[in-house]
């Protein structure tokens, strides 16, 4: 492996705010000063698909990259743009009800839990939960900014 893609994996390892190419762009170039946004690119696209980093294409937003590679779930924030880390210790057969409706065999899955995290709330003067898509529309601010 090539330090470029170890650096960059270790950067993802060590990162729980799943960043984007920029960001990790930004992060990198503090160890590797001379290297390209476009090698980030590459070296993200080659770490993903050789299973050694997820690539997480979630709905509405540019790509996020994390270093856990086992399946777990994320819950995205619409206002601030934040992904995060969920820890859900049960839910619904889903696998196994699938496989047992056909011949497909589920070799990996993505959950996204979307929502308004507690400092966006705090800021819009609003302590009160709604309950998702109550409107039948996902809240969005319009723009989705990340913040480290």
């Amino acid at each position: 492996m090539t330090r470029q893609r170890r650096v960059i994996l270790a950067e993802l390892q060590r990162s729980a705010c799943h960043p984007t190419a920029a960001q990790v762009y930004r992060s990198v170039r503090e160890r590797i000063p001379r290297i390209s946004l476009g090698t980030i690119y590459r070296n993200l696209d080659v770490l993903s698909k050789a299973g050694l980093i997820q690539k997480l294409e979630l709905a509405g937003i540019e790509k996020r990259f994390d270093g856990t590679t086992e399946n777990h779930y994320h819950v995205r924030w619409v206002s601030c743009g934040r992904v995060e880390d969920v820890s859900v210790n049960e839910l619904p057969p889903v696998e196994s009800t699938i496989q047992g409706m056909s011949d497909y065999e589920i070799v990996a899955y993505r959950l996204e839990y979307i929502g308004i995290c507690p400092e966006c709330r705090k800021r819009r003067g609003s302590s009160q939960r709604k309950k998702p898509l109550e409107s039948g529309k996902e809240e969005s601010s319009g723009t989705e900014r990340i913040e480290d």
